[in-house]
């Protein structure tokens, strides 16, 4: 269709209205004198062990049928369907979109270009397993006969965020290797990774799909020449391997052909640790723990594809994000996982919600008027309620929350988990229904507060509440349990581009800074000079004048 205009459409306009009549101002205390209310908006599934209870949201029977009109209008299946199966739903880069194939553990072909990938992922998957196999087991040496016992994963992005991520979530499970990540280009990240190891027991896995990157290159070839000094150039071969689609950049840097795993252009950055990407994780947590988690993202994908949208959790956390964000105006998003072990998820989802949805063209090439992809940020529990939940509580922000808890730990340390997840209960029931003056005025009455103290202290010591979050209850953190939550958000974010007709899988807005960084730095190196605005050549002149 062309000069579509999606605020146009009735499911827009019925929306608007519900809001505007019905939903702006009522309070989730009077929501929940529904007693059937949880079950109604809560989603259980025993088989992976997840519960998602939606019912601490700004929503109704009807908000929630309006919701699912508007997913279901937006053709949500028939897209998920495209990109399974190969279509070029990248358009701008005509592009499958494949990172679902991965982890087809059902094996059945997936073709593009009328050929099937499958062979060449097992083939990449393979040589994963045998090589982490192999270097755990102590057969993969270094160039002096010395067992490898750290693994540096240099690269940047996707290539970095989500190997970090996971490598950090499944910690507990690690035991022969130590894994270590160098992304930023600052010198400072590699100095001060490389100033604890040993040359003879470390080994690089550069990653970068062209293996030209320039944070990633640049830090390779620092690694590369760390470890000359100390065992000449014969070391390289012993001490590298790649993660790339460009073989003869590969080659040229000094690393054996046969050291480099394949990943392709239909698997985005920040969709890949489920390929060769996630080599760093096959060598400190097992090939066969990499396999879990591939397992439960699998579980998911089945999950998006073949559930009805009224129970299809990614469809729900979707459509509930759409309804906060281009109705009650909310700009951010926080997610907030009570679990230590979970301390760079949020960091993980910035790159796969802000890199996927911030967007401002749609499917007509045309510049929308409503609002894309939110802000998305947070930290785990409890370390944020001693910092940001002031705001979030009594703040003038509306910001929807998710809270991410685990029944059991993965490792039962006193009463800590108990206390832990007491906390987790007691925020989302404090933000949802908060303290009434009534209730403040009758706390300090019990307190014993002069009337004089208490004509102070009341507005203070009111919460609003009516702040909507989601609470995702998980049985333990393992890493299937974890494949599962990642390929929630995954899909979440996949819905809700296809809501706002955006393409979730280029990334056109990363490029300009990279071009004109390439401009100025010879400008830095050798002092050539480049026209710029007024404030940029002079920075450049400070800098330049007392380096």
């Amino acid at each position: 269709m062309s000069n579509f205009e999606l605020k146009s459409t009735s499911c827009w306009q019925n929306l608007q209205k519900h809001y505007n009549e019905e939903m702006q101002t009522v309070h989730l205390r009077d929501l929940f004198k529904n007693e059937n209310r949880f079950n109604e908006f809560s989603v259980s599934d025993d088989n992976i062990g997840i519960t998602f209870d939606y019912s601490k949201n700004i929503i109704n029977s009807k908000t929630f049928k309006l919701l699912m009109d508007f997913a279901k209008e937006a053709k949500i299946n028939e897209y998920a369907k495209k990109m399974v199966s190969g279509e070029k739903i990248n358009w701008t880069e005509k592009r499958a979109v494949l990172h679902t194939v991965l982890r087809n553990r059902s094996n059945n072909p997936v073709c593009v270009d009328g050929k099937d990938v499958m062979p060449q992922i097992n083939a990449v998957l393979s040589k994963m397993r045998k090589f982490s196999n192999d270097l755990r087991a102590g057969k993969w040496t270094g160039f002096t006969g010395k067992r490898i016992t750290n693994v540096v994963n240099v690269g940047i992005g996707g290539s970095d965020l989500g190997p970090k991520m996971v490598c950090e979530a499944l910690k507990y499970y690690a035991d022969v290797v130590n894994v270590h990540f160098v992304s930023n280009i600052d010198g400072a990240d590699i100095y001060e990774v490389l100033k604890k190891l040993n040359p003879q027991t470390t080994l690089f896995i550069i990653a970068s799909k062209t293996f030209t990157t320039l944070e990633t290159i640049t830090n390779a070839l620092t690694a590369k020449q760390w470890l000359i000094d100390q065992l000449g150039d014969k070391a390289v071969v012993n001490h590298f391997v790649a993660l790339s689609a460009n073989v003869k950049k590969v080659k040229e840097f000094g690393i054996d052909e046969n050291n480099m795993f394949e990943f392709w252009d239909f698997v985005g950055g920040r969709y890949s640790l489920w390929s060769a990407i996630g080599l760093s994780i096959c060598c400190y947590i097992g090939f066969e723990k990499f396999v879990e988690l591939l397992e439960g993202a699998y579980y998911i994908d089945q999950h998006f594809l073949n559930t009805p949208y009224e129970k299809n959790i990614p469809i729900i956390m979707a459509v509930l994000g759409f309804w906060y964000n281009n109705f009650f105006n909310a700009s951010t998003c926080a997610v907030l996982p009570y679990s230590q072990y979970l301390h760079r998820f949020a960091a993980y989802l910035q790159q796969g919600e802000m890199e996927s949805n911030g967007k401002t063209i749609d499917f007509e090439n045309n510049r929308i008027n409503y609002q894309t992809g939110p802000i998305i940020w947070g930290e785990p529990g409890t370390n944020g309620q001693h910092s940001f939940y002031q705001l979030l509580h009594q703040g003038t922000k509306f910001i929807p929350c998710d809270f991410i808890g685990y029944i059991n730990p993965v490792k039962k340390v006193g009463d800590h988990h108990e206390k832990l997840m007491a906390n987790y209960f007691a925020q989302t029931e404090a933000l949802a229904f908060g303290l009434t003056r009534e209730q403040v005025i009758a706390n300090l009455n019990q307190a014993g507060f002069s009337q004089d103290d208490m004509k102070v202290l009341t507005n203070h010591k009111i919460f609003d509440g009516n702040r909507p979050t989601n609470s995702i209850l998980i049985s333990s953190l393992t890493a299937k349990t974890l494949g599962a939550l990642i390929a929630l958000y995954e899909h979440k974010v996949f819905t809700q581009g296809i809501i706002w007709r955006i393409n979730s899988f280029d990334q056109w807005g990363v490029e300009l800074g990279k071009v004109l960084a390439n401009v100025i730095l010879p400008e830095l190196k050798n002092g050539s000079k480049n026209p710029h605005d007024s404030s940029t050549e002079n920075l450049i002149k400070i800098f330049n004048s007392n380096k």
